[in-house]
Formats: C-alpha cells, sequence, structure tokens
C-alpha cells in the first residue's frame, strides 16, 4: 500500500482503521478483552482536538485509552492506512460477509451469530434467510428484527447502484434494439422480475461478428469481448452480451436467469438423477456423455419436474413442489380486467377522466378506479367533500361514452394520528377507498403500525395503498410492522396494494407471499398520472408473480360485478 502524508490522515480516518479492527474481531468471535482497546481508542482519538497524526509514541501513550500496541498501529496507520495484523485479519474473512456492516441495524455481533448459526456469508444468504424465516428460529433474533435486516437490504441495494425497473427497461431496449427479434432473452435478475436491477445478461443467438458492430454502436465503451461473451456499457450500465447455439440456448439461459441459489438446488436434482448440470446441459455422470437442450422447458422435462418460472426460481421452496407437480398457476397480464388507482387533474395528475376512459377501451378494461388525493394532503385541487361530488357526477356523464366504467374513488390520507383525511359519510358513497400513509415516514413503528392498522379497521376503506412507503433509490420503507398488518387485514377483509409504480414497486414479494398465505386479497394499482403509465401493470403482475399469486388472489381479475360485490 502507498505511504500516507501524516498531515493528510485526520482523527476521523484514524478513527475508522481502529474502529475496523474492532469490528472484524468482533465477526470472528474474538476475546472481548482484546476488542475494546480499539474501540476506545478509536474514540479517544475522534475527541481529540488536534491530528494525532504526526505525534510521537509517548505522545500518544499519554492519551486516555492508548497503549504502546495501538500507538505503534496508528504510526502504521499514519505511513500505510493501515496495519499488518488488520491485513492478515481481512484477508481470513471473505469479503461478501465484510460487506454486511454496510447494512443498517447489522453488526459485527450479528455478522458472527448470523455466520456461525446460519452459514451467512453475503447479502444475498442474509436475504434468502430472512426471506425464509430463518433469522427468527435463532435465539435472541425474532420476526421484528428479521423485517429490520429485510429493509436494511433493500436499502443497500438501492445505494448500491441498482437500477428500477424503468431504467432497467431503457437499458434493454438500447441493447436488444440493435438485436434480431426472436433471437435473444435478458436473463439474469431482470428476466427473474427483482424490484431493482443489478447488471443486465442477455443470451443470444446471433454470431459474435455479426452482431458486434451494431453493439458497439450503442454502446459507450466496450469493457471486454471475447468469443462467448462481449461485455459492455450502455447508460453508464453493465450490460453482458453471452452468445449461445441453438441446441445449448436452453441450459445457458436457465443458467444465467439464475438465481445463485436456484441454480444449486437445480444441480443438486441433477446430480440424483445421474447427471452434472452446467450451462451447456446434462452431462452423464457415467458416461460423459452432454445432452443439449434448445429450450428450459426440455430440461425441466429430462430432470422430471415442471416448468418453474423465473419469477419464482429463488429457492423458496419451488423446485421441491416442481418435482411433485404441484407449482401454483401464476397469475398474468391477460387476466387483469381493470386498474385499481390512478389520478387526474383533478388532484395532481396529467390526464383527464375522457382520457382514462378511452385509454381503458383501449386496453379492454372493464374497469379503472379513479383515486384521487385527498385534501387533507395538501396536494394542489385536493379533493374535499364538494370536489367529490362533483367529480362522481363528471364520471357518470363520461361512463356512457365507454366501455370502460370509471369507479368513483379516493386515495385518502391517513394522517398522523390515524384518522382519515375525508369524513365517513363522505368515503361511503364511493365505489372503492384506498388509505395511504403519505406524511410522518419519521414516526416510530408501533406508532406508523397503528396508523395503518386503523385505516384497516376502518368500515369505509377497501385498500391501503402502497403499505411501506418506499420510493426505490430516493427513500426508504418507512417502519411499519406488516406482519400486524397482515395478519389485522386478514381478519376485517380490507386489501393490500401492489403498487405498480416502477418508483414504488410496494408490497415486496415476501409480503406478498405472507398475505397471500393469510388469505388477504391484493389490488394492483399503476398509480397513473398519465395515460403511458398504465402499461406498468406489468410490473404489478411481475411482483404478484414473485410473490406466488394466482388470479384469485387478485382483485382486479374480479369481473366489475365480482369487484363492486367484493
Amino acid at each position: 500500500m502507498e505511504r500516507s502524508d501524516p498531515q493528510q490522515v485526520t482523527n476521523r480516518q484514524v478513527a475508522g482503521v481502529l474502529t475496523f479492527m474492532g469490528q472484524l474481531l468482533e465477526i470472528s468471535g474474538d476475546d472481548p478483552f482484546k476488542i475494546r482497546p480499539y474501540y476506545r481508542a478509536a474514540q479517544e482519538v475522534e475527541r481529540q482536538s488536534e491530528p494525532v497524526a504526526g505525534r510521537g509514541e509517548e505522545e500518544l501513550v499519554a492519551l486516555r485509552g492508548i497503549g504502546r500496541q495501538i500507538a505503534r498501529k496508528i504510526g502504521e496507520i499514519e505511513e500505510t492506512g493501515t496495519f499488518r495484523e488488520l491485513d492478515e485479519l481481512r484477508a481470513e474473512i471473505p469479503d461478501s460477509l465484510i460487506e454486511l456492516l454496510a447494512l443498517d441495524s447489522v453488526g459485527p455481533k450479528t455478522i458472527n451469530l448470523l455466520w456461525k448459526k446460519l452459514g451467512i456469508l453475503s447479502v444475498g444468504d442474509l436475504d434468502k434467510a430472512a426471506r425464509n424465516h430463518r433469522i427468527r428460529a435463532v435465539k435472541g433474533f425474532g420476526a421484528k428484527k428479521e423485517e429490520n435486516i429485510l429493509r436494511a437490504i433493500d436499502r443497500f441495494q438501492q445505494k448500491n447502484g441498482r437500477m428500477t425497473r424503468a431504467e432497467a427497461d431503457a437499458i434493454v431496449n438500447a441493447a436488444t434494439g440493435v438485436l434480431l427479434p426472436g433471437t435473444f432473452t435478458v436473463a439474469g435478475s431482470y428476466r427473474r422480475g427483482l424490484s431493482t436491477v443489478g447488471d443486465i445478461d442477455i443470451v443470444t443467438l446471433e454470431e459474435r461478428d455479426a452482431v458486434r458492430p451494431r453493439l458497439t454502436a450503442v454502446a459507450d465503451e466496450v469493457i471486454d469481448d471475447g468469443s462467448r461473451k462481449t461485455s459492455l456499457r450502455i447508460g453508464g450500465r453493465r450490460v453482458d452480451i453471452r452468445y449461445a447455439t441453438p441446441e445449448i440456448y436452453g441450459a445457458m439461459l436457465m443458467y444465467l436467469t439464475g438465481s445463485k441459489a436456484f441454480n444449486i438446488r437445480i444441480r443438486a436434482v441433477a446430480n440424483s438423477g445421474g447427471y452434472t448440470l452446467n450451462e451447456y446441459g446434462l452431462e452423464e455422470r457415467s458416461s460423459g456423455r452432454l445432452q443439449t437442450f434448445a429450450d428450459e422447458e426440455g430440461l425441466f422435462r429430462e430432470l422430471k419436474m415442471d416448468y418453474v418460472p423465473p419469477e419464482l426460481r429463488e429457492d423458496r421452496g419451488e423446485v421441491e413442489l416442481a418435482l411433485a407437480g404441484a407449482l401454483p398457476s401464476l397469475v398474468d397480464l391477460p387476466d387483469v380486467r381493470g386498474d385499481l388507482h390512478s389520478h387526474t387533474r383533478w388532484s395532481d395528475g396529467r390526464q383527464t377522466l375522457e382520457e382514462i376512459a378511452v385509454r381503458g377501451d383501449e386496453l379492454g378494461y372493464e374497469y379503472i378506479l379513479i383515486t384521487d388525493h385527498s385534501s387533507s394532503l395538501g396536494v394542489a385541487r385536493g379533493l374535499d367533500t364538494d370536489a367529490l361530488q362533483r367529480q362522481q357526477s363528471e364520471i357518470e356523464h363520461t361512463n356512457r361514452r365507454h366501455t370502460c366504467t370509471l369507479l368513483s374513488g379516493v386515495e385518502v390520507d391517513i394522517k398522523s394520528d390515524g384518522a382519515l383525511g375525508l369524513p365517513g359519510k363522505m368515503l361511503a358513497d364511493l365505489d372503492l377507498v384506498i388509505a395511504s400513509v403519505h406524511s410522518g415516514f419519521q414516526q416510530e413503528e408501533d406508532q406508523i403500525t397503528r396508523r395503518i392498522l386503523s385505516a384497516v379497521e376502518n368500515e369505509h376503506v377497501d385498500i391501503v395503498g402502497h403499505p411501506t412507503g418506499r420510493l426505490l433509490g430516493r427513500r426508504p420503507p418507512y417502519a411499519v410492522d406488516l406482519a400486524r398488518v397482515i395478519e389485522r387485514a386478514a381478519e376485517v377483509g380490507t386489501a393490500l396494494e401492489i403498487n405498480a409504480s416502477p418508483h414504488r414497486l410496494d408490497l415486496d414479494d415476501i409480503y406478498i407471499r405472507q398475505a397471500k398465505e393469510k388469505g388477504v386479497k391484493l389490488t394492483i394499482g399503476t398509480d397513473s398520472h398519465r395515460t403511458s403509465e398504465f402499461s406498468n401493470m406489468r410490473y404489478g403482475i411481475t411482483l404478484a408473480r414473485r410473490g406466488w399469486c394466482t388470479a384469485p388472489d387478485i382483485l382486479n381479475t374480479s369481473t366489475l360485478a365480482g369487484l363492486l360485490e367484493w
């Protein structure tokens, strides 16, 4: 490591290195008597008004909490930015495990415990364990800690350079726009439908020499270029193009779609059948003969499994059900009969009732729910009682001209004390009511949870909108105990929304599945403010599929009569 200028090493930097050493010792499970001196020394260094860099050993040991050994290490930090024991210890701990320190609410003691008890070595391992409810089984943890960890992972992924679905779509469209139709499939987390996407992986049947000039024409730069893969940067994001011949296309697509945990489980299934599975196909262990597959369906058939939809490939029980022929028939876009969240110019939307009705006709919808904001939110032209009545009259007139029925509703604010932003008498006259939290995000978990529960229990509320309030990449979820919300929604029959806006995608798949298993009805709303945004329904459907939803789980698949009867 390069030498550092002592004048440039700040007390905060020195303290940070000493703290990091303490954290690594805790992760490794070392003696507390060895750990504490590093934390004490770090605190003392940060308290100093003058830099410790450049001070002699005697001057350093005169400071409270700094002994000779740590004084010498501070000298090394001045010179190199680190010290020998730190580098040696770091080499013994997987980098992916150290990365867990970046998660809020996950400290070194927690990391050590999860490592030793559950074998967790990465953010991905932790995410899987939390979603499979393994963490709450560890002594000292629980459901609330598990949910806090999932929220921390969500915030980490947002800050870690991941794209929203809309951002990923733009990159995908640029890359695939130069590929011949029918010759490619986008794989990876994009294909599995995750709320946020990392790098883009594309499998193509086109030959490298033919497609490379077209790819480089739309790329910012070529990162790597070989006979099997071309790696590009498009719009600042990495895109990997993998070249496959027709006979291996299915196996390569499965391999690159993932997830890692799913691939490990599938390889175990293959091994039990006498095969070794790789990205080229199934190799018979007895003869070494490679069996190739032009599509994934053929590979699944050979393994005596049902086809597993990409959205389920997370090793959450789908492999066992596929082997038993018992996978659910997931909801799909053609099942949707309407949209249950939209805004017009009556509040903060940019579309008229007429424009929404026309768009509903074009989409073949039976209904679209109009849910402008209540005036209590402070949104320009938010609806009060009089405005809602006038809007209802305009909706009635608009419906006479269209096959798609506009339903009269509102997105009423759940205020900081749990009261709703409009009187119950007015809400009772509407077809459907969504209640949402739009303020007070910093309240304590119990307070926010009780606010939402008051809406769940309100006789006039049909749907709780965007239940965690997150904005991907911009605002983390507020602290809400969703297990309590789901439990109560199941008891009283209130639906929870899957908000399909690519900026929200709220609920997350884990909570969708929990709600489904509790018998809670779910709705999908695009939260459209412009007619172009109704196409975001596909994002909500993908999320519902990741939550294992079938058509009956989603209210949008009901007929108009069935919806209103509900």
